[in-house]
């Protein structure tokens, strides 16, 4: 009696493995077609970014957006209207000011 108790308790415990096994291997192949979803979904919206910047450059290949600069005159009346701090200077180029005595190479943003 007691051979047979313990061979139905290791058929029992080899099951109760096997069982596991399997459910650890559903679980696996479950994230692994999530994986190749999200993977096919990121694939499509590359191609759609891609097609959009191709429509985007072909529109502008032929008519290339103007930039607005503006006249010199616009541009003396805007420095005009900016109030400095003693010791700051302004070189021309937006957002560089220069710090009273330090050096040009180091630049204040």
């Amino acid at each position: 009696m007691s051979v047979l108790r313990k061979a139905k308790a290791e058929a029992k415990a080899e099951e109760k493995v096997e069982k596991e096994l399997a459910k650890a291997r559903v679980e696996v192949a479950h994230e692994v077609r999530l994986a190749k979803e999200a993977e096919a979904e990121m694939d499509l919206h590359v191609a759609r970014a891609g097609m959009i910047a191709e429509n985007e450059m072909a529109m502008y290949a032929n008519n290339p957006p103007t930039s607005f600069v503006p006249s010199d005159a616009a541009a003396a009346a805007a420095a005009a209207n900016i109030s400095m701090a003693s010791g700051l200077t302004m070189d021309g180029t937006p957002c560089t000011i220069y710090m009273a005595g330090t050096p040009a190479s180091k630049k204040l943003l």
